[in-house]
């Protein structure tokens, strides 16, 4: 089989997996039925039985990973249109993305350097809990590795959809900005998806943090790496 059939085969049957399983999952909406879990699971069956290199396979679908950038840019479409809920609440919000960004990479290199992980483990999982196009632009900075970036967002992502009602009951978190603000820092794109679930006003908060929280990532990035590793 030639380089081009490959191509198309991959593709096609990538986006046949992934639109067959959203309609699984909004028939059965169970955690393994959402697609960034039964999808990537699908798809590394079938490279296993096929003998079909992951380079081969990612080289053939890369443009898909690039719509991830649009596809961010996106969620600013409903902030815009909900611009009366940002400046009446402009200052929790800042200080919310600020000391999520902050605890979030800070937990997840102690965390790392707790189990003696790696020091390409440590920088990789630093941006776990932002949106896969900041994650790889600011791992870029820190000297993360990016197939273990993505693969570290996915999971974080998938958890915080997984846990992210029950952590809200266990807190008695009842406030629909704060469990928005909650899921578009901690679980990125899979958390704003679920966000929007719960409602309009969740959706927004959580679209406009995590772009936020992007943003300020890939700027410190620089900052990051010297504060975290300058000394070892």
């Amino acid at each position: 089989m030639n380089d081009f059939a490959l191509s198309i085969i991959c593709l096609f049957a990538t986006l046949a997996i992934y639109f067959l399983n959203k309609r699984l999952y909004r028939r059965w909406h169970k955690l393994l039925m959402m697609p960034l879990v039964m999808t990537p699971m699908v798809l590394v069956a079938l490279l296993l039985v096929t003998h079909i290199s992951w380079q081969d396979y990612i080289s053939d679908n890369r443009w898909l990973l690039w719509l991830l950038g649009p596809a961010t840019l996106a969620f600013a479409v409903p902030v815009y249109e909900n611009l009366a809920i940002i400046r009446r609440h402009w200052l929790s919000l800042s200080a919310g993305v600020i000391t999520a960004t902050g605890v979030a990479v800070c937990s997840s290199v102690w965390l790392a350097r707790l189990l003696t992980l790696p020091e390409e483990i440590q920088r990789s999982l630093a941006v776990r809990s932002i949106t896969t196009p900041f994650a790889l632009a600011a791992a870029k900075q820190l000297g993360g590795q990016p197939d273990l970036v993505a693969l570290f967002v996915v999971i974080t992502g998938v958890f915080g959809m997984a846990v992210g009602d029950l952590l809200f009951i266990r807190l008695a978190v009842k406030q629909g900005m704060a469990k928005g603000a909650g899921l578009g820092a901690a679980s990125h794109g899979a958390g704003t998806a679920k966000a929007y679930e719960m409602g309009q006003q969740e959706g927004v908060v959580s679209s406009l943090v995590m772009m936020l929280s992007g943003v300020v990532t890939v700027i410190i990035a620089p900052a990051i790496g010297h504060l975290m590793w300058a000394t070892l």
